[in-house]
């Protein structure tokens, strides 16, 4: 049986090179003779059921040796189209708004602006503004404008 397993770590950085928990991950699950697709949110790792199994606690070890503060993992078996792909470019992005929305106890859009401030620097301390797109996304989620989120951000700094 063959496997899939995509991962992700963060925290995430936006431009430039990928951080060294992630390259670190990648570099493991190839030294164990696994075929990876290494993207900006995550790794998609192929192989046979019992190598792929064998190799996961070395890929997360090396994850969090290299600095990750989080290892989230999906594995599916090759050829099983019922599900959605294990990881979607927005997927990031929008589980950081939900561990937010969590966190502050309600949807983004509906809370009050002082909450709505606290969420963006919440976002913004777990790299979510690194990623491409988020202030659009982040935007709609609060039901605000990317104005009043670049706003947010700015105030931040003050």
């Amino acid at each position: 049986m063959q496997l899939e397993a995509e991962f992700t770590s963060e925290p995430f950085h936006g431009e430039g090179p990928p951080p060294e928990h992630a390259v670190k991950a990648r570099d493991t699950a190839e030294d164990a003779g696994l075929s990876t697709d290494f993207g900006p949110l995550g790794t998609l790792v192929r192989g046979d059921a019992d190598a792929l199994l064998d190799a996961l606690p070395a890929i997360a070890r090396a994850a969090l040796d290299g600095g990750a503060t989080r290892v989230t993992l999906q594995l599916r078996q090759v050829g099983d189209d019922t599900g959605d792909p294990a990881v979607e470019l927005h997927s990031a992005l929008a589980r950081l708004i939900g561990d937010v929305e969590r966190e502050l106890g309600g949807r983004l859009d509906t809370l009050d602006r002082a909450a709505k401030q606290r969420a963006v620097r919440l976002l913004k301390e777990r790299g979510a503004f690194g990623l491409r797109k988020s202030v659009s996304t982040v935007a709609e989620a609060l039901g605000v404008t990317r104005f009043t989120v670049y706003n947010y951000l700015n105030r931040d700094q003050d």
